[in-house]
């Protein structure tokens, strides 16, 4: 396994989104000039261990991290640190989350970034709401009992996953937030909405 960090040292960060075939190219540059985050960033990787990191520090945020980020802080006044998912693998990445729970306790917010949905068929088959509803209220039941297991487990255990999910990269980074959390049971939604078909739910756990 091998985690890439990224650090803010105070310059601008464009926007970029991962575009097929121009995974470099930013769709359209956005300032967010944030406090430099070296020392953060040197503490996370020694939080890590004897993993393979890979540092940098020029890079601009990913989409996942500038959107939310400019609706919390639009100031650009936290440090910022942009740890990319080394795999999206839901056991992994709660074990990732468990040895990241000592930055909370420094009070550092860890955010996962993605959608409770994130289906595209929907928008074609408004019926197909049926199942991300299905999945939605089946995520916040697994999230109000902490049962960990069932939500790595989410392909086999969810109702609609199929369709609310076709892809993992915009549900598994709960995992890693649920791991990072001293009580995985503690899920409230500050945003629990349905929008064009999909959950835009988003949940805080301490």
């Amino acid at each position: 396994m091998k985690i890439l960090v990224e650090a803010s040292e105070g310059a601008d960060f464009d926007h970029h989104h991962e575009q097929p075939g121009h995974p470099e190219r930013p769709v359209f540059p956005l300032p967010y000039a944030t406090p430099d985050a070296t020392d953060l960033a040197r503490r996370l990787t020694g939080l890590l261990g004897r993993t393979p990191v890979h540092e940098f520090a020029d890079r601009g945020l990913d989409h996942g991290a500038f959107i939310p980020l400019m609706a919390m802080y639009p100031a650009a006044d936290v440090p910022v640190v942009q740890l990319s998912m080394p795999s999206l693998d839901p056991s992994a990445l709660l074990e990732l989350g468990a040895r990241l729970r000592p930055l909370r306790e420094e009070g550092i917010l860890v955010l996962g970034s993605g959608f409770m949905t994130h289906s595209f068929a929907v928008f074609r088959r408004p019926e197909l709401a049926a199942d991300t509803t299905a999945f939605d209220e089946w995520a916040v039941d697994a999230l109000a009992r902490g049962d960990a297991d069932a939500l790595t487990d989410y392909r086999n255990k969810a109702p609609g996953a199929a369709v609310a999910h076709p892809t993992a990269d915009h549900f598994v980074p709960l995992l890693l937030t649920v791991g990072a959390a001293d009580d995985p049971g503690s899920a409230v939604s500050a945003i629990d909405r349905m929008v064009m078909g999909n959950s835009t739910r988003s949940v805080q756990l301490t």
